[in-house]
């Protein structure tokens, strides 16, 4: 049941210093067995703080960048796994492969596996700077995300079992974990009641009887503030946003301001993950294709096969018949939509050929 996340390592005060105390708790002789399950990518596992560091300063003579204490150094993801799954030798090989994917071979970083606990878990720290100094990595929104689901395939593709509903760990973002399941502030709820109701008030006063009724307590005196039906505590309005403060609200009620209805942030789809048809490996070595083909077809297939079963996994599919079932109703709401295009173009086409047969 493997686990991942990723975190930011910031300068702080001191850039090498920060670098060294983050590379020495990775490869820390005392969980790693004395050194042993340590490896690096670009850089050497002894000094890895020092090339870091170099990095660091041709980036900086390179693009004239500097930011300061506010500068990400590094990325420390950690990966575990169920105990006794796997061996530190297999934890190691397999970080290893999951820093390669996740970097794309264009960062230094050092992996160690630690077995200082009942199962051997890695810790990856790789460099912010690319290999030739001129960009950064970037930490996108919901990265943690992708990150995870990489881990996951990666785990798959080696026979080894995965969280199927992962707890927030201390390493998430809570609003990136959560996605678009994230469940509504007070504030979110206030604005999104304010904004079921406004449409149909002419005053303020039928603003405020349309609140009372849904349950708002409201305080009037000199900052106007609302407490929703069961809320803890009075939120004002200059805290709930631009679009609801006194004067927005006055402007919004006669009509000079209009407020679009709020849509929820929907993580990005990891186009990666779609799964791909497999290769009839048979028929391939028939047309005369080699070993080597053979060899590489097989990886393929297993690594295709793991994004199918996350794929199903993602999408509720547990078993033949529910993937007929949904099948089913996706291709019959696809020729739904299908008729009423082809009507619509039909209704167009025709009102087109009328008007230029009356000009």
């Amino acid at each position: 049941m493997a686990t991942t996340w990723i975190k930011p390592i910031h300068a702080g005060n001191s850039i090498a210093t920060t670098l060294k105390l983050r590379t020495e708790y990775a490869k820390d002789h005392e969980k790693t067995d004395g050194g042993e399950y340590i490896a690096a990518f670009e850089c050497d596992e002894r000094t890895v703080d020092a090339d870091f560091l170099l990095s660091k300063r041709l980036y900086e003579q390179k693009t004239g960048r500097n930011q300061g204490k506010n500068d990400v150094l590094a990325y420390h993801v950690r990966q575990s796994f169920k105990p006794g799954e796997v061996t530190a030798e297999q934890a190691l090989e397999i970080g290893y492969d999951l820093a390669m994917r996740w970097t794309k071979g264009k960062h230094q970083f050092i992996i160690a596996a630690h077995t200082n606990t009942n199962s051997p878990h890695t810790h990856i720290v790789f460099n912010s700077t690319n290999l030739d100094h001129t960009k950064k990595f970037r930490n996108v929104k919901f990265s943690s995300i992708v990150l995870r689901r990489l881990s996951d395939q990666i785990c798959l593709e080696n026979g080894l079992s995965i969280v199927e509903n992962p707890k927030l760990s201390k390493g998430w973002n809570r609003a990136e974990y959560l996605g678009e399941n994230k469940p509504p502030t007070a504030r979110d709820q206030l604005q999104e009641l304010m904004d079921s109701v406004l449409p149909a008030c002419k005053s303020l006063d039928d603003f405020f009887a349309a609140l009372e009724a849904a349950g708002v307590e409201i305080k009037r005196g000199k900052q106007l503030s609302f407490k929703l039906p069961n809320g803890k505590k009075f939120l004002r309005h200059d805290t709930l946003g631009d679009d609801y403060i006194f004067e927005a609200i006055m402007e919004r009620l006669s009509g000079k301001r209009v407020v679009m209805a709020k849509q929820k942030s929907i993580a990005p789809a990891v186009n990666e993950n779609k799964p791909n048809l497999l290769i009839d490996i048979q028929a391939k070595m028939q047309e005369g294709k080699g070993e080597g083909y053979e060899h590489w077809a097989r990886i393929f297939n297993i690594k295709e096969m793991s994004k199918t079963l996350l794929f199903l996994k993602d999408n509720g599919i547990d078993s033949y018949d529910a993937l007929v079932e949904k099948s089913s109703a996706v291709c019959a709401e696809y020729n739904e939509r299908l008729t009423k295009i082809k009507d619509i173009d039909k209704r167009n086409s025709f009102r087109c050929h009328i008007r230029c047969r009356y000009r």
